[in-house]
């Protein structure tokens, strides 16, 4: 059977392992990118071994044709930095089963870096913006340390995590590490947003203020209000988020955002996920966007619409919350329960046309609903004493849901 050994280069060639070394030495096929065989140059441009064959191969596919033709037995190929952290090398592990497989790992960027900076990284979370989506935002919210391969977009990391309010955030950035060019220093969010970094940077971030809650029913004044906007109160929010039961990776949808109460707890709990507002008024969408930078959270797409119109361009949700219908329930329900009939319903009826009608969309459905009426009452001062003073019932239907 034919020996392949993926071999991680680290950053440079003096991180490279003596074990990776020798399994260069001893592979008769010899591939990887242009710039990690310029690193073994030396290894394989002597006359001991004139007979290596070496391919500027990186790609899967092209590596596997490659061993799939060459009549050869060992195989060594090349990768950046270390084989189990953001690596092609898990890619050439699905292709390559019919051979006999060994990984060798490498110094990888995180903990060059790390040494660099004399800091510990056991406790920080780790994130890529190289090609693909990530909520950057809520990672640098709920750790203290967030490392980030930066994918050739600096400045535009640095835009978002300003908007969402963490301008001020320490930053460490390390350029072209394990070159001649590096470059290690310290700066912050604010200042990344206008520098045009080099393409291979990476970026630490130090929030001392990290907040990593799930809370449910925050108190009312965490939110920034405007007269005539409505806002889901803090102990209907917090049954409404029980109800909904989220997940960290949910896509929600809150219909009739308001004030953006739910929109924020939401976007708190869901927050690998995204959840996307809707409100027909036009001041409240600004509104919602402050209170979401309040609360420095990055998954929240706030929209100004009627449902269930406004509803269409948006992705299947696993949750949904309805807050405000304008009387179109019947709709709402129907374009949830098409893009997920799996999807987690609740509604929340301060009128008594409401509950029917949504009960009857429901049913329409073929879902049971589960029906709380809440009726709370809040203290108040009252010169020497304290009164309870009663708040508007309010229904909560809830129905649907993964199993």
């Amino acid at each position: 059977m034919k020996k392949v050994a993926v071999i991680g280069m680290g950053i440079d060639r003096g991180t490279l392992t003596l074990e990776a070394l020798d399994a260069i030495n001893n592979a008769e096929v010899l591939s990887g990118a242009p710039r990690m065989l310029e690193m073994v140059e030396d290894l394989y441009r002597t006359d001991r071994d004139a007979a290596k064959r070496v391919y500027p191969h990186y790609l899967s596919k092209d590596i596997t044709a490659m061993i799939e033709t060459e009549y050869a037995d060992s195989f060594a190929v090349l990768v950046s930095g270390d084989v189990g952290f953001y690596s092609a090398a898990s890619g050439l592990a699905e292709v390559l089963t019919a051979y006999e497989l060994r990984f060798i790992p490498g110094i990888s960027t995180v903990s060059a870096f790390f040494a660099r900076l004399k800091l510990p990284w056991q406790d920080a979370a780790f994130v890529s913006a190289h090609g693909r989506e990530t909520n950057l935002v809520d990672c640098v919210r709920r750790n203290r340390l967030t490392f980030c391969l930066t994918g050739n977009n600096v400045s535009g990391i640095g835009t978002d995590l300003a908007q969402a309010g963490l301008g001020n955030v320490q930053t460490y950035a390390g350029e072209n590490l394990g070159m001649a060019q590096e470059h290690v220093y310290k700066t912050s969010v604010e200042d990344l947003t206008h520098y045009q970094a080099p393409s291979l940077t990476v970026l630490l971030f130090q929030n001392e203020e990290f907040d990593d809650r799930m809370p449910f029913g925050l108190p009312d004044d965490s939110f920034t209000r405007l007269a005539g906007i409505p806002m889901t109160k803090s102990e209907i929010r917090a049954i409404t988020l029980s109800k909904l039961n989220l997940r960290p990776t949910d896509i929600c949808w809150d219909i009739g955002a308001g004030t953006g109460s739910v929109t924020v707890e939401m976007a708190l709990n869901a927050y690998k996920g995204r959840v996307y507002a809707v409100e027909r008024r036009e001041d409240a969408i600004p509104l919602i966007q402050q209170n979401c930078t309040s609360f420095h959270l990055g998954n929240v797409t706030a929209v100004c619409g009627e449902a269930p119109a406004a509803l269409d361009a948006f992705p299947a949700p696993d949750a949904v919350f309805i807050g405000g219908s304008g009387g179109e329930i019947d709709g709402i329900i129907s374009i949830v329960l098409m893009k997920n009939p799996m999807a987690r319903i609740v509604v929340t009826a301060v009128t008594l046309e409401t509950v029917p009608a949504a009960m009857a969309a429901l049913a329409k459905a073929g879902l049971e609903p589960e029906i709380v009426q809440i009726n709370a009452a809040r203290s108040k001062k009252a010169g020497g004493v304290h009164l309870i003073e009663a708040q508007n019932p309010v229904t909560i239907i809830s129905a649907g849901g993964r199993p």
